[in-house]
């Protein structure tokens, strides 16, 4: 095949049902990025701590419990959570807190 029959060949396949490849494309591009604000996860997924445990209370949490209410205390005033190994967190987010250590104890925010 020569040059000139190979660029028209691709020129045919490109316009096939009378759509230029580029309308496709970007018709493509755009269900792609509409589909991915439909399906994607809210910014925020895990809850934002505050950023002191100086309230004397917990947020709600999935697992471990408050602290507070069971007469615990934080090493200071930007702890997190204490985990089940004894070791301390100082995470802003609850998401993942304490994960490689056993997971949550106690919360103190």
């Amino acid at each position: 095949m020569t040059k000139t029959a190979i660029r028209s060949a691709a020129l045919a396949r490109s316009q096939r049902g009378g759509i230029p490849l580029r309308a496709r494309l970007a018709a493509s591009a755009v269900a792609v990025a509409f589909a991915g604000v439909l399906f994607s996860a809210p910014a925020a997924s895990a809850a934002t701590l505050p950023s002191t445990n100086t309230a004397h209370h917990c947020v709600h949490h999935t697992t471990g419990v408050c602290g507070w209410t069971h007469h615990q205390r934080p090493v200071d005033k930007y702890e997190t959570a204490k985990c089940k190994d004894a070791s301390v967190s100082y995470s802003r987010h609850s998401q993942g807190t304490c994960s490689h250590h056993h997971g949550v104890r106690y919360w103190f925010k």
